[in-house]
């Protein structure tokens, strides 16, 4: 029965209208919502399978068989088994490649220098329980015997006597390099990771930059560096420049330059360990994709879950529990503008670290 209202209109028709309204826009919301969660799943999609394309490997462990030192042997921790992080010793090959592939490198690093060189080498080091860790650099400029490598196009290179650590790199990439850092430390390489400069630069700017301190003044024009003494907060450029340094500071050696390479990474350390990257989404996939774009791995690290597993493996990871030193050396006999492993110094070193 048709109900009337004050005025004669019909009370029960305008609530089935107001009834129909409502279901229209309920509905529209929940289409709306709908597709907006689609919209974030596909975004979220898209970005995992971005930074995840973003990271190149190499199959390191298959080019060098077995023919390498033996893996770590770790005890577990007794909470191991509760954590499904692993906790195990590590050592990793971290390299700085000087290559101008690409317009960013190309401009980032000056000129148009062909082929790559590793123009830094840090041995990380990471104990059991990785909540400390020690980072070795090996002087570029270190005379070794270069093993014979296996290249990627097949063949072999050459076995070399007296030369320079770098070269390795150059002439085989990065299953020579690690070849030729096994044979000199006699530690196996558990990964591999090598950055480009614009990937370094990318980092550092996508942190928001880092902070150092310098106890001289740097005028540099190789790196197009120019800093006073005293401290300053870098973008990615100004730190890609501070890493390559070298005749702008001290004695114009390798080993100067090492010095502020270290700074840098305690720094980068201390940057990363002062953002809030889980609590900022955005900024998070900033570093994300800085650090996957610029990026070489070994095979063991070559996807966004394992990189993002061993991230979390090393959360405790602080500057004041990471220790740098630089592998000792002495001036080569055969060259004064080179350097050999001083020993037993060098030995005693990488002994402590197996």
């Amino acid at each position: 029965m048709t109900g009337l209202g004050a005025n004669g209109r019909d009370t029960n028709g305008d609530d089935g209208r107001h009834a129909g309204l409502r279901s229209r826009v309920l509905k529209t919301a929940g289409l709306v919502l709908a597709g907006t969660l689609l919209l974030g799943v596909g975004a979220a999609g898209w970005a995992y399978w971005h930074l995840n394309d973003n990271i190149k490997s190499v199959d390191i462990n298959s080019a060098l068989g077995d023919n390498r030192p033996p893996r770590a042997m770790t005890t577990p921790s007794p909470a191991a088994s509760a954590s499904p992080l692993p906790t195990g010793s590590l050592n990793i090959l971290v390299l700085g490649s000087d290559s101008r592939t690409g317009a960013e490198n190309r401009e980032l690093g000056g000129g148009s220098s062909t082929g790559a060189r590793s123009d830094t080498a840090m041995v990380v080091h990471i104990d059991a329980g990785r909540t400390e860790a020690t980072v070795v650099s090996v002087p570029r400029d270190t005379l070794v015997t270069r093993p014979s490598c296996p290249l990627p196009s097949g063949g072999t290179t050459q076995e070399a006597y007296n030369t320079m650590f770098n070269s390795a790199y150059a002439v085989g990439g990065p299953v020579c390099a690690v070849k030729t850092v096994e044979s000199l430390t006699g530690i196996r390489m558990d990964h591999y990771l090598e950055i480009d400069f614009s990937g370094f630069a990318k980092l550092v700017d996508a942190l928001g930059g880092v902070t150092v301190t310098t106890d001289e003044d740097i005028e540099d024009e190789d790196s197009h560096l120019t800093l006073t003494a005293g401290t300053h907060h870098l973008d990615g450029e100004q730190a890609l420049a501070l890493a390559r340094t070298r005749h702008g500071i001290g004695d114009g050696s390798d080993l100067g330059r090492i010095g502020m390479q270290q700074n840098l990474v305690k720094a980068l350390l201390d940057r990363i360990s002062t953002t809030s990257l889980l609590t900022d989404p955005a900024q998070l996939y900033r570093v994300a994709d800085a650090v996957t774009a610029g990026l070489t791995t070994d095979t063991g690290l070559d996807s966004l879950n394992e990189l993002m597993s061993l991230g979390q493996s090393l959360r405790g990871l602080t500057s004041d529990t990471v220790r740098t030193v630089t592998m000792p050396v002495a001036p080569a006999p055969s060259d004064r503008n080179r350097v050999v492993a001083e020993q037993p110094e060098a030995g005693e070193l990488w002994e402590s670290l197996r």
